[in-house]
């Protein structure tokens, strides 16, 4: 009888230090891939705002903020060229150490443009500055993704990979809701100060997230499935090479699976951000607290999205969230040309929350899924950021082009959003189920 209870305290207590351990791996993806959303998506909002009359203050109105908006682009089509670098050392030499270099990379970047002389102090050096931290930012971002989804993804039970996965998905809202979030608490300035120098205190406040979120990643484990790969021999020497030649249908459906969703947030969040200020004169205060509580309510769909997948499937979740994107193409852009209040901020958070959020939250596992061990690094990031230039590069320039030609007519960009969405529930029913759940289920159903 002692023997049995020893044997029960044992697992008891074996269990318990699995639960903290896997705790602490979630908190520090969590918390690093919430420091990189910040410092990349703080960027977005500025640029939206005050970047382009201080940086490109020769243009007329509309082309300066055109090339305002197209510096953001140039961090998204940096991005597959960070996944492709950091992606062949993350499957050679682990997931760890690239979450550490990410992260320190894209600090220096962001707090670099937060001291950046301007157009009137140094001339076209400044906008040329501005891009090169961009692109270090966007480089750093293109690998983290990757790494910080499998350090959870890899540690995970099989089970219950779809919510462990979408708690890191919510660094991307949780950033956002802490950058947009300090620009509103700037609200109180008025134009000259913001413009002179109150634009730059997000920036340089990253500095403080930055170490705090190394040391974080600095103390958690390496994952269980890289330690495996490299004592059976699995370590590949070209993994990039390997997955392009080996997984061409799988990398396809990850790009076609994720268009929709990363084109959905900049568009609202970019391009809707400068629609609703400039063509709506809807305060900024306003429309940045849209979106911070927008980035608030995606807290609770992410994870609830990502646990049901683990029940019904990726694939069926996942066009939940394209039917719910084609459904509010339209609104969105008429909730905020009402200019009322209230109905602007809850298309900002509706769309927000349910057009970008529930496909959000099933991406970790499902694009980590569909890739062997020693290639998924590689893989899910090449799948993952291959959709971030036409989605977040893009789509937002050709968005406010369109608005801007057509006399602030939306419904093209509307037109444009539904085309996206059909391609991406074509891409997802091309796609296998990766969840094991449903998995076990097909199997026992064809016995």
């Amino acid at each position: 009888m002692q023997k049995q209870e020893q044997v029960i305290s044992d697992f008891t207590a074996a269990s318990s230090d699995k639960d903290v351990a896997m705790r602490r791996i979630v908190a520090a993806s969590a918390i690093g891939t919430t420091i990189e959303w910040y410092d990349f998506l703080i960027y977005s909002t500025a640029a939206s705002l005050v970047l382009n009359k201080i940086f490109f203050p020769t243009y007329d109105p509309l082309t300066g903020k055109l090339l305002s908006i197209a510096t953001i682009g140039v961090g998204f089509f940096v991005r597959p060229l960070g996944a492709i670098i950091l992606s062949h050392f993350g499957d050679r030499m682990g997931r760890k150490s690239m979450l550490v270099l990410t992260l320190v990379g894209m600090g220096v970047g962001t707090m670099l443009i937060g001291l950046l002389p301007t157009y009137a102090t140094i001339g076209v050096a400044a906008p040329i500055l501005l891009v090169a931290c961009r692109l270090v930012q966007g480089i750093a971002v293109g690998g983290e993704w990757g790494g910080a989804v499998l350090m959870v993804i890899e540690h995970s039970p099989p089970l219950r990979r779809g919510f462990y996965g979408s708690v890191v998905q919510i660094g991307f809202p949780l950033g956002m809701a802490i950058g947009t979030a300090s620009f509103f608490a700037l609200g109180r300035l008025d134009d000259a100060q913001f413009t002179n120098w109150g634009w730059r205190l997000p920036f340089l406040a990253s500095a403080v997230l930055v170490i705090v979120g190394t040391f974080i990643r600095l103390r958690v484990e390496e994952t269980p499935d890289f330690k495996r790969n490299v004592r059976e021999g699995k370590i590949v020497r070209f993994p990039v090479l390997d997955t392009i030649l080996r997984h061409p249908k799988d990398l396809c459906i990850g790009l076609g699976a994720r268009i929709t969703e990363v084109s959905w947030i900049y568009v609202i969040t970019i391009f809707g951000l400068s629609y609703a200020v400039t063509n709506m004169a809807l305060s900024r205060t306003l429309v940045l607290g849209a979106i911070a509580l927008g980035a608030a309510v995606e807290l609770i769909t992410i994870p609830l999205c990502g646990a049901l997948s683990d029940r019904i499937g990726r694939r069926s979740v996942y066009l939940l969230g394209c039917l719910a994107a084609i459904a509010l193409s339209f609104p969105i852009f008429w909730a905020i040309e009402t200019r009322d209040p209230l109905t602007v901020v809850l298309g900002f958070v509706i769309g927000m929350s349910l057009g970008h959020g529930i496909m959000y939250g099933v991406q970790a596992s499902f694009l980590s899924e569909m890739f062997p061990s020693n290639l998924r690094y590689s893989g899910a990031s090449l799948g993952y950021q291959l959709a971030a230039p036409i989605g977040g590069g893009l789509v937002p320039v050709i968005a406010a082009a369109i608005v801007g030609r057509n006399h602030g007519a939306t419904w093209p960009v509307s037109i444009l959003m539904i085309a996206l969405a059909l391609v991406t529930v074509v891409a997802v029913l091309y796609a296998k189920e990766t969840a094991p759940a449903m998995a076990h289920i097909r199997a026992r159903t064809s016995n």
